[in-house]
């Protein structure tokens, strides 16, 4: 394959504000050379379907009304709770094949339906296990904090997680068994408050991960100013963040993880993408794929991010490439096509390259082959010419 067929659709650049397109198409061949997808923020190992909830959401009941009836993360935890490890990976790897053939490479995995330690240290194995097994590259968050377990206050949960969770995956991690990335709490009103978020988050950044967390999805709870504080890579979310904290973000060079079909699903307030990108903030894109958000690829997110938070389709391929590294601090490695980086790559049939965010949906016919470290991983026979 010579690369002089393609025209690379993506900046180049390894700073995290590029946004814009170079090279040429080649006159002979309809196909355009994209950085592998990266999709920063996702729940991808669980067991459970929560499909009758979507029915319950289209009647106007709310996430947190769903939660507080003993639906959503708590459904999901009694399921994966008593799901075996090798069901558990086995529907796992099923979806990450999915998220490769959509053009993902590189995807940050959450535990967080275990809430209790060998139910997360079990998801944790295998997001290990897919990390040294599949082509897809893989970035491991523990999530222990993703939901206050019955019969617990934050507080007291909080003391279980710093007590008990934390040293537990410590040893873990220095024996080499494991490792993992980053730390997640679900900073919310009637889950995790700042303080409580505060010290899990700092106990998991004295061993040694990066703060990635949820805040200020459904409340303003200064999530935001928090994790500028605590010296966080990225915060997730942000559908009520004040002004404040998109200028603490900007300066502090903490990423904005948005999640456009979380917003569109729940219908929440959509993320203020353009007063971030005006103040400087990194912006990255993911799916937050989970069985509340049913998604997988990361061309539909891009659309969604154009359509519903006004951003160009430039700023959006740089979110969902580049910037998402940056989110999982992988920009020295992943992101952009550079000498010295990981080679991972996509290749569309397509006469320009906005057709894969253009064509909401389309990626299936679009997407001709994806490279992970230089070697083709997927070649799809039903890509059509446009």
């Amino acid at each position: 394959m010579r690369r002089s067929w393609y025209r690379c659709a993506a900046s180049g650049s390894s700073t995290c504000g590029g946004t814009s397109c170079s090279g040429s198409r080649c006159c002979t061949t309809p196909a355009w050379c994209w950085d592998g997808l990266v999709d920063a923020h996702t729940h991808p190992v669980w067991a459970g379907d929560r499909v009758h909830e979507f029915a319950m959401k289209l009647a106007g009941a709310t996430y947190m009304e769903i939660h507080e009836a003993g639906g959503g993360i708590h459904y999901t935890v009694e399921h994966t709770r008593n799901a075996l490890e090798e069901e558990l990976f086995s529907s796992f790897q099923h979806r990450l094949l999915r998220m490769l053939r959509a053009g993902t490479t590189l995807v940050e995995c959450k535990s967080g339906y275990g809430l209790a330690l060998e139910t997360e240290l079990k998801m944790l194995r295998v997001i290990e296990r897919a990390r040294r097994e599949l082509d897809i590259g893989v970035s491991s968050t523990y999530c222990g904090a993703h939901s206050v377990p019955k019969g617990k206050t934050a507080s007291e949960a909080a003391d279980d997680i710093i007590n008990n969770h934390l040293p537990k995956l410590n040893d873990l991690m220095q024996s080499g068994d494991l490792r993992v990335d980053n730390i997640d709490v679900f900073c919310e009103k009637g889950v995790f408050d700042l303080n409580s978020t505060r010290r899990i988050l700092q106990a998991g950044k004295d061993i040694g991960l990066q703060i990635n967390f949820h805040g200020d999805e459904l409340h303003p709870m200064n999530s935001a100013e928090l994790g500028a504080e605590l010296g966080a890579q990225a915060i997730s979310h942000l559908e009520e963040i004040s002004d404040k904290g998109i200028e603490a973000m900007g300066s502090a060079k903490c990423a904005a993880v948005l999640l456009p079909t979380t917003a569109y699903i729940l219908r929440l307030n959509q993320p203020r993408a353009r007063d971030m990108l005006k103040a400087g903030v990194i912006v990255a894109l993911g799916s937050d794929f989970n069985p509340n958000a049913y998604c997988y690829a990361m061309p539909m997110v891009m659309h969604l991010a154009c359509t519903n938070m006004k951003m160009s389709m430039n700023e959006a391929l740089a979110a969902a490439t580049i910037n998402a590294a940056y989110s999982l601090g992988k920009s020295q490695s992943h992101g952009s096509l550079e000498v010295g980086k990981q080679g991972d790559v996509i290749i569309i049939n397509s006469s320009r390259w906005e057709h894969l965010i253009y064509q909401f949906g389309g990626h299936q016919e679009l997407i001709k082959y994806v490279i992970v470290k230089g070697k083709i991983v997927y070649q799809n026979d039903r890509v059509l010419s446009f």
